[in-house]
């Protein structure tokens, strides 16, 4: 069973290629500073190795 990530929409998607923005809204974040809690598995860490300038993992 894998534990859970908290990621950060740290950076505006506003002016990112159509496949940035896609990605940040797959995880479920729409506004800035937002935190969502994911599953960690390899899929959602690669979702945000892709756009790792737009999104950051919280540790807490």
């Amino acid at each position: 069973m894998p534990g859970t990530i908290k990621i950060k929409l740290i950076g505006s998607p506003i002016c990112t290629p159509e496949k940035h923005k896609v990605i940040v809204r797959a995880l479920g974040l729409k506004k800035m500073n937002r935190v969502v809690v994911r599953p960690d598995t390899p899929a959602f860490r690669g979702m945000v190795k892709k756009v790792p300038h737009l999104l950051a993992i919280v540790d807490e």
